[in-house]
Formats: structure tokens, sequence, C-alpha cells
């Protein structure tokens, strides 16, 4: 019988122990040689020693293993729509987007997906909720990667049916525990939505596709509040070796959003935890990209596009710098290579971040 998840703890270290098996003794978790431990992005100016995890691919992009942390996102078209989620995804490519999710909540969406998996090379994700003979559609269109939510989906024998599917085409499954729709039981014995919650429900999912022997998983557990989300994240980080999805779930618009989502983000690519992370905003999904990689560019995990660092202003600059500094980004929005662009105001500190910078204004 599964025990409960009980651990309170609030930090991990970047070491993970094998997660305990339902039955006793430990999951067959891949672990690498200690020689082979991901370096950190600089370790000269930000000596992040990232957590160790399994690798898995979702098309061309391998995701954990030491690879840089995937930037996701998940198109808002409805996919039977087959142009406008085409246009999207074209969107979210040029922007950066690496791995693109994509809701299948009926046979008209998954039909979809066989004309979109036809004109495009992007590598996708199928959203599957509540009816397994969806993501069974998703894998037979060709998607790379299936993600199910276990709080909708059960019963042993469509696990299976799931599993088998997977197995035959090497498709990796992500087991997304989301705090809004974790199964009754478990609400009840945790009194509510809570981390350990999330983090059993999980553990429970995983568990039973280890037991028929599939272990190219990855795990997200979203919350739409920060604390609890990066509790749960630490608390499975001790538990497994599987890569973890990062996310803030329903954060908000753009503004409140890119906040809630950057500091949970950021606290847990800080310990070195997370393989591939997605900003959820209610906003346009090309904005949850250049988030996304605003927060690892300051981490220094992923150097992409430009770094403008502006003054604040104050009573002794002579120009306008909230409207160059706009003018600036908007110019050089479509530079990918990673360079430094110092917007200063003033003697004071302008000239050493100039200096510092690739271009000083």
């Amino acid at each position: 019988m599964f025990q409960p998840f009980t651990d309170q703890s609030l930090y991990v270290k970047n070491s993970s122990p094998a997660a305990p098996a339902a039955g006793g003794g430990s999951l067959p978790l891949w672990s690498p040689p200690a020689e082979e431990a991901p370096p950190c992005a600089d370790p000269h100016l930000f000596p992040l020693k990232r957590r160790r995890s399994r690798p898995v691919r979702v098309r061309g992009v391998q995701v954990g293993g030491g690879a840089p942390v995937a930037v996701q996102s998940m198109c808002n078209t409805y996919t039977w729509d087959v142009e406008a989620t085409l246009a999207q995804i074209g969107r979210l490519r040029e922007a950066g987007c690496e791995i693109v999710r994509l809701a299948v909540p009926d046979e008209r969406s998954a039909r979809g997906l066989l004309e979109i998996r036809k004109r495009t090379d992007a590598p996708l994700v199928a959203d599957i909720h509540f009816d397994y003979r969806l993501a069974l559609m998703a894998a037979e269109a060709g998607v790379d990667c299936l993600r199910i939510n276990p709080g909708n989906i059960n019963g042993e024998e469509r696990v299976s049916e799931v599993v088998a599917a997977a197995k035959d085409r090497g498709l990796p499954i992500r087991v997304g525990v989301n705090a809004g729709s974790l199964e009754k039981h478990l609400l009840d014995r945790y009194g509510g939505a809570t981390a350990q919650a999330m983090v059993e429900s999980g553990l429970r999912h995983v568990a039973m596709l280890e037991k028929r022997g599939f272990h190219d998983t990855k795990i997200s557990l979203k919350a739409s509040d920060v604390p609890r989300t990066v509790q749960a994240y630490r608390l499975m980080a001790k538990r497994v070796e599987y890569p973890l999805h990062l996310g803030i779930t329903e954060s908000g618009s753009l503004q409140t959003g890119s906040v809630k989502s950057s500091v949970g983000l950021g606290i847990l690519l800080s310990e070195g935890i997370g393989d591939t992370i997605r900003v959820s905003l209610a906003a346009d999904p090309v904005e949850e990209v250049r988030v996304a990689y605003e927060i690892l560019k300051s981490l220094r995990l992923r150097q992409r596009g430009v770094n403008v660092v502006a003054c604040p202003s104050c009573g002794r600059v002579q120009i306008d710098v909230d409207k160059l500094t706009l003018e600036v980004e908007k110019e050089l929005a479509h530079i990918t290579a990673p360079i430094t662009v110092a917007v200063m105001g003033c003697e004071v500190n302008g000239p050493g971040e100039a200096r510092e910078a690739d271009i000083g204004v």
C-alpha cells in the first residue's frame, strides 16, 4: 500500500535519493556517475549546481540530464483550427519556444493534430484530460510527448493502454499534477490541496508507470501560489530523479503573472531544480516565452537576446530614460545574440555600467 507523503522539509539539496517504492525497496531510477554531474551555467559568475535528473527527449529537445533548461509554452488556439494553431506555433518558435503544448479536449482536436504534425517539425506535447482515448489518438497523430493529469485520468487499464502507446512510439509522458484537480481522497487526507498531497498524487502515478516498465517520465506540480508550488517541487526533488517541468499555474495577467512566475521559478532554478519551464500567463503565449527567457537570463542559465540595463532615473538625469529604454528594447527585439546594452542617465553609475556592457547609450 502506498504510504502517505509526510516530509515537511522545505529545503532540498542538489542530489536526490532514490524514491521509496510502494512495497518497500527503491524505484529503479537512473543515477548518473558522479563525474557526469552537469556543470553550472557559469561557475565564475554564478556557482549554481543543478539537480541531477534522468534525461528524456521531446523530439529533438533533451530535457534533463544536464541539458539547458528548455522553454515551453502552450497555444491558446483551438487545436482543430489548424491554420490558427500553425500560425501561433510559428510565432512561438520565432520567439524561441522549444516545446509547444496543445490542448486536446475532444476528438475534433485530436484529428487536427494529424494535419498540424504534417506541417511543423516543432516538438509537440498533447495535453490530455479525462479521456484516455484522446491520448491514444494523439500518439497515433505523431505528437512527441503526452501530458496526463493524474487527478482526472483513472483506472489501471486506461493507464496501461496509454503506456503501451507511448512505448510503441518512444514518447515521454509528463505526469502533470495540478492543485486545482487533485483526487478527492487526497484532499480529504491532507485537508486540502497541500504540497504534500500534490507530491503523493504525482508519486502514485509515477509508480503506476514504473509498474509497467515505463521510465521516460517528466513531472510537474503546479499551484497558483508561489509558496505551495515551491514546497511541492522541493519535496518531489528529494524523492525522484526524473526531470521536472516548472510552472506556476493560473498565475494571472502579464504583469502579475510575470512577477509570480519570476519569484517561484527563480527560487527553484536558483536551487538547481527544474529542467523545463513554462510561464503561464493570461496573455499572448509569445509573452510567456519572452518572460521565460528573462528569468533564465537573470540567473545566467540561458543567454538569448539583448539584456537591457537601464537607469531607474532620478533628478540627476538630463534625458528621458524611460522613453529611450522602451525604444531600445523595441528596436533590438529581433536580435537573438546575447549582448548587453546599458541605457544610463547620469555620471554616477553610467560610466561603470556602460563599461561593463557591450554597448552604452
